[in-house]
């Protein structure tokens, strides 16, 4: 009985160290301590602190988890604000943050776009950088250059300068990340129709078609 007695208290002492291993293993590496959701839904639903254009009262909302260095989503912008220009008064569209690690500049990237939003003009610093990609990316001044859009636009630059160092801003981008980890977003760009992940579409007659349905089938 005393044996009994004694594995399950070295058991339940086990069990308790490993809880905490887990919760130290949350803290230190930033993962969300939610479970991941497994039906393809946004985590976050869409409010105020996003960035979002189009329709106030939109008949399908557009998501996408995009990386400003990544070359896809490069490819992808033109053809998204083809779509937005179409649909804009049926549709919303919303940006959110997902930097990958293996892009260098992706981050500082994400950070300007969110000061620059602090001035009104997020899409503006977003249209910059995604036509701009190229002189970017690889650049190891690439926050100088962050800091010549910004002037281009006509944001107050000493303001820009203390935003995108802001915990505010940091905090903003963080946001948007535990949101694509929780809805499990493992690449860019991913996309989210009316809160559901969507199929990355191969061509503008593609993206138009899964717009059209999800306008008629809300």
């Amino acid at each position: 009985m005393d044996t009994q007695k004694r594995i399950i208290i070295w058991f339940s002492a086990a069990l308790i160290v490993a809880i905490a291993g887990i919760g130290a293993y949350h803290v230190a590496t930033g993962a969300p301590a939610e479970p991941p959701r497994k039906d393809g839904t946004m985590s976050i639903p869409l409010d105020e602190s996003d960035w979002t254009k189009g329709s106030k009262t939109p008949k399908a909302t557009f998501t996408e988890y995009s990386d400003f260095q990544c070359p896809a989503c490069g490819s992808y912008y033109p053809m998204l604000e083809e779509m937005f220009a179409e649909y804009k008064d049926q549709i919303s569209f919303t940006y959110r943050h997902f930097p990958l690690p293996q892009h260098k500049n992706a981050l500082p990237a994400a950070y300007a776009s969110e000061a620059a939003g602090k001035q009104g003009k997020f899409w503006e610093m977003a249209d910059m950088l995604f036509k701009n990609q190229d002189e970017w990316s690889e650049s190891v001044t690439a926050q100088i250059i962050f800091e010549g859009y910004a002037k281009k636009i006509e944001l107050n630059i000493d303001q820009y300068k203390a935003d995108v160092k802001s915990d505010a801003v940091k905090a903003k981008v963080e946001r948007d990340l535990k949101s694509a980890k929780l809805s499990r977003v493992d690449h860019t760009p991913t996309f989210f129709i009316n809160g559901k992940l969507s199929d990355n579409p191969r061509s503008a007659q593609e993206l138009k078609a899964l717009i059209d349905y999800a306008i008629t089938h809300p």
